[in-house]
């Protein structure tokens, strides 16, 4: 009896442990799931031109930095990678939608070799866009209203026409003009820093994770604006100078009046991680 008492009491107690086990067993959080939980706590309190803290947005760097295309559940021989237009029009780009709120949105383009995104701005945004594989190049812009003379800048030999908007030329300094390749920090702009104005051309397949906060809203006035660029050198304005060495750092911006007509960007379901 006694030995029998002291038998069931072992099998009790190594039942009692392997319960135990189970319960101490961490739960797998998927790296997007991650990345939504801290954009999520990082955004809550965000508003249009708000940049987060420095610590803020280290930590929505870091968790891109590390995130790869299995972390979203692509593949590089995915249809979204392959280009279907044998024309000189640039191929059809895919975004892939994983969140959007008031706050931030998070979601996925997918280019084939040789698309195009144009040029276009992010007001009032910070932006942190994650090259997830391939080779990339990127152009940015941010705007340089400091270096124009207080009066209203007249643009000389500037033709206002078919396809311009408005508002006219504006100048801007180039940010960065180079290619980016897989694996490669997160690229971060600001509302007024870090190359607000960006153009991505693919030099082979790619995908780019991106994050928004704020996300865009017309309502808001956080509308996508796309721009034509031209060299400093072709326009002059009165009472503006710059060193003919330095003149390759700045460029005339133009609003474009209608979306560029040789972009395509078609929407898919995004079939990775689930988001919670």
């Amino acid at each position: 009896m006694g030995a029998e008492k002291n038998g069931n009491d072992r099998k009790g107690s190594e039942n009692g442990e392997m319960k135990n086990k189970r319960k101490r067993r961490k739960v797998v959080v998927s790296r997007v799931q991650k990345l939504y939980k801290t954009c999520k706590l990082v955004f809550a309190n965000c508003r249009p031109g708000v940049v987060p803290s420095m610590e803020n947005v280290e930590r929505v760097k870091a968790v891109l930095d590390k995130m790869t295309l299995a972390d979203v559940g692509l593949r590089r021989n995915m249809p979204y990678f392959k280009s279907t237009v044998s024309s000189d029009r640039p191929p059809k780009i895919t975004y892939l939608h994983l969140h959007e709120c008031d706050k931030f949105s998070m979601g996925i383009f997918c280019l084939p070799p040789k698309a195009v995104i144009p040029l276009h701005n992010h007001p009032g945004m910070t932006v942190f866009s994650k090259l997830l594989f391939g080779k990339m190049h990127i152009k940015s812009y941010d705007w340089a209203d400091n270096l124009l003379p207080e009066s209203t800048p007249n643009a000389n030999n500037f033709d206002n026409g078919a396809g311009y908007g408005n508002t006219g030329p504006r100048l801007a300094k180039l940010k960065v003009n180079s290619k980016f390749r897989a694996p490669c920090k997160t690229s971060i702009l600001y509302p007024a820093d870090g190359g607000n104005m960006h153009c991505f051309t693919a030099k082979t397949a790619c995908a780019v994770l991106d994050v928004l906060g704020p996300p865009y809203c017309d309502p808001e006035g956080r509308h996508c604006q796309y721009y034509y660029d031209f060299p400093f050198a072709d326009l002059s304005v009165d009472g503006l100078s710059v060193p003919e060495e330095q003149q390759s750092e700045y460029a005339w911006l133009i609003e474009r009046e209608k979306l560029p007509e040789d972009l395509t960007v078609a929407g898919a379901l995004y079939s990775g991680p689930k988001l919670e």
